[in-house]
């Protein structure tokens, strides 16, 4: 028996079945390169959803970690940290906002934004008690927990969860008259992903994001940006914000902000929003400890460093041109911003899935999603000659069928 199909059968009986993830056990990386358990060698063209965006294992990543956990690896928060301190003035001035609020998942993150932004609506735009509303966008994907999916469009996350959290309206992503439709005196804020990830890697219009940001400021509430999965350079811009110079009033980040390495997740605001937060109001055992903040700090001077913005864009380029150029029938469109590009099949292939498996078995690793879309975010520093062994491999995979 292989060690692979060992671990397999030991996962299916004991692990729950959250997820579906493909019948790879891995067990070390190195840059853009995984293996397996049984020493099979991989492209890694997910990222971890972009987790990964400084690729398996940086090697200063991974220094300035063992370095602060031989320190001091978590002193809650009912005390400062030096690395914390440090931390939130880099992050603040990194994102060209005020203050800034750390704790652990991007889903956490999420939830923060989220009660930052009621709190403010009825402190500061004086919305009647528990009536404060959220507009969200149609196939969203913020997160897991309750109160998120409470506001998914997609039934899949919903279903056998309820009941669920009001205060929130969606409307179709994109659709900038259809949103101004939906804003009312006791709507607090818009929260958005500039790209949508999870639903396909959709794209807005361009000039959304600042009709969005417009829309705010001329009724008076908050424009939050989920960048978990298109921030710290993956989409070619240090921030997807950043394509169309609207910067938001809260700022969700998350997935790279840990470098790989461990969950750090922030919201980062204007500090007139961020102070309704007061002590007692929100907190997380773990948010903000100092080996997350130490490790936070180097992936801030590495974004500077290394230019992984300016690289994400080459990837970017280089994958969509070397894409575009090849005759593939099976493909719809392909569409992206950076390195974070999604090959939209035809209904008639049945999915994208057994595509994943067809690539991973080549040794290439990525993954579906919403059924029909290839999903390829490989890691920002992949070197071109990486980067083309595995597309070599995708654009086979593709037309064989």
């Amino acid at each position: 028996m292989s060690q692979s199909k060992k671990f397999l059968e030991q996962v299916e009986k004991y692990g729950a079945h959250n997820y579906h993830p493909l019948p790879v056990v891995l067990k070390r990386g190195k840059g853009s390169r995984v293996w397996d358990v049984d020493g099979k060698e991989y492209l890694d063209f997910l990222s971890c959803y972009s987790a990964l965006n400084f690729g398996h294992q940086h090697p200063r990543l991974v220094e300035a970690m063992i370095q602060q956990v031989d320190k001091l690896a978590l002193c809650s928060r009912a005390f400062h940290s030096d690395q914390l301190c440090e931390f939130s003035e880099e992050l603040a001035k990194f994102c060209g906002l005020d203050m800034v609020l750390p704790m652990n998942s991007g889903a956490e993150a999420v939830e923060t934004a989220i009660k930052i932004a009621r709190k403010w609506g009825y402190e500061t735009k004086k919305i009647p008690e528990n009536r404060a509303k959220i507009i969200t966008f149609e196939n969203n994907f913020h997160g897991r927990t309750i109160s998120i999916v409470s506001f998914s469009s997609e039934e899949g996350y919903k279903a056998g969860f309820g009941p669920f959290t009001p205060g929130f309206v969606n409307v179709p992503f994109g659709d900038l008259t259809a949103l101004a439709n939906a804003i009312d005196k006791d709507t607090t804020a818009i929260l958005v992903e500039p790209i949508q990830a999870e639903a396909g890697i959709l794209v807005p219009p361009p000039g959304f994001l600042v009709g969005v940001r417009s829309l705010c400021q001329r009724h008076g509430i908050l424009f939050i940006a989920d960048e978990i999965q298109t921030g710290m350079g993956r989409t070619g811009k240090n921030f997807c914000f950043e394509h169309e110079e609207a910067k938001p009033d809260l700022l969700v980040l998350g997935k790279s902000l840990g470098g790989g390495l461990i969950p750090v997740s922030a919201v980062i605001g204007r500090r007139d929003v961020m102070e309704v937060i007061r002590p007692g109001q929100h907190g997380s055992t773990f948010g903000g400890n100092p080996l997350g903040a130490a490790i936070g700090r180097e992936v801030l001077k590495l974004m500077t460093d290394e230019k992984y913005a300016e690289k994400a864009a080459a990837v970017g380029q280089h994958v969509q041109a070397r894409l575009k150029k090849e005759s593939l029938p099976a493909v719809k469109d392909i569409r992206g911003k950076g390195a974070l590009i999604g090959i939209d099949l035809h209904e008639s292939t049945g999915g994208a899935r057994r595509f994943c498996e067809a690539l991973a078995v080549r040794g290439v690793l990525c993954k579906e999603t919403h059924t029909y879309v290839i999903r390829l975010a490989p890691p920002l520093n992949i070197s071109m000659s990486d980067l083309d062994e595995g597309l070599d491999r995708v654009i086979a995979v593709i037309k064989e069928g």
